[in-house]
């Protein structure tokens, strides 16, 4: 075993060095994953259930667990769907 010593020591061993394909498909499922955690804490804080977000959203209560799981390449115009519509909020994008 390598004397890994910090987080960035164990994604660079586990995943490879940042900008490999490797690297890079661990980086956006763990995006996909943090995004579906935020809604679902926006969700749960609206006091609404998957499928009442689905019904406003005009999407499916499976669509919304896909995304709260990490399991769904979700696009930007469908977040600002769900942020905008069905939690009445605003999402600031940033690029940075």
């Amino acid at each position: 075993m390598k004397n890994i010593t910090t987080f960035d020591e164990h994604l660079d061993d586990r995943y490879g060095k940042i900008g490999t394909k490797k690297r890079l498909d661990f980086e956006i499922k763990a995006k996909a994953f943090a995004i579906g955690e935020i809604l679902r804490a926006a969700r749960k804080e609206a006091h609404m259930t998957q499928e009442q977000l689905a019904e406003k959203t005009g999407t499916r209560k499976s669509f919304i667990s896909r995304i709260e799981n990490g399991h769904s390449d979700i696009q930007l115009s469908t977040l600002y769907r769900i942020v905008e519509i069905g939690f009445g909020k605003r999402i600031n994008l940033s690029i940075g």
